[in-house]
């Protein structure tokens, strides 16, 4: 069934052999199991056209209805990072001193290093701010629905982390709560929800990481179970 807003094309995706895709597949495995968040950046450059690459491979991203319920908003200005450090740093320190956060979820975060304080905020030569549409609207103007807002936007945000590794850049998932300080200084409409601050640009020549081990395949996958 076709309409003005869906019709179908032919789509022949290129076929590979069980050899040729279990080569790609673990290549792109290795590759990605490089992948580190990083706290640590450099103040090197990094040209805009990459920054619009990620954003355009994360907009490929599976979507609810194909409403496409994402907005990335990217910052190269010394002021307004400046501006974000410092609503970020005020958010966090209320959490990690401030009683926000409860014990266990301290205690969780110990062994990667981490407090309040984020200087890679202004030391990165990007932030770009993922922000969820949790409504969009109809060409005269009325709201129109999204559906499965947190689940496209948090596809697309993987995608585009898996952009930047690909490029050779490097990112966190940065998360203060509340995040409300982020619409108020990028200038975001009222259907829009800050999702993912993403510092980019890359790592700093004595970058660190926590030597961190990923869950191994038997703990994160199932074949075939069975109803009891």
């Amino acid at each position: 069934m076709s309409s003005d807003l869906y019709r179908p094309i032919p789509y022949h995706p290129e076929r590979l052999s069980r050899a040729e895709s279990h080569q790609r597949g673990a290549e792109f495995f290795q590759e990605l199991d490089q992948r580190r968040s990083v706290r640590f950046f450099s103040d090197e450059p990094v040209p805009r056209e990459l920054i619009e690459l990620a954003i355009r491979t994360a907009s490929t991203a599976p979507s609810g209805a194909h409403r496409q319920p994402w907005t990335f908003v990217a910052v190269s200005d010394a002021e307004t990072k400046r501006q974000i450090r410092i609503a970020a740093e005020e958010e966090e320190r209320r959490s990690y001193l401030g009683g926000r956060m409860p014990d266990d979820w301290l205690e969780a975060l110990a062994p990667l290093g981490t407090d309040w304080r984020k200087p890679f905020l202004e030391t990165v030569p990007w932030l770009v701010v993922a922000f969820e549409q949790v409504w969009s609207f109809h060409p005269d103007g009325s709201r129109r629905k999204n559906y499965y807002v947190k689940e496209s936007v948090g596809l697309a945000c993987g995608l585009f982390i898996t952009a930047l590794h690909h490029m050779g850049l490097a990112t966190l998932t940065h998360t203060p709560s509340p995040m409300r300080f982020l619409s108020q200084i990028l200038g975001r409409p009222d259907n829009e929800r800050p999702y993912i601050l993403f510092p980019v640009g890359y790592p700093a020549p004595d970058c660190q990481v926590p030597d961190i081990q990923r869950k191994p395949l038997e703990e994160v996958a199932v074949w075939n179970p069975k109803s009891s």
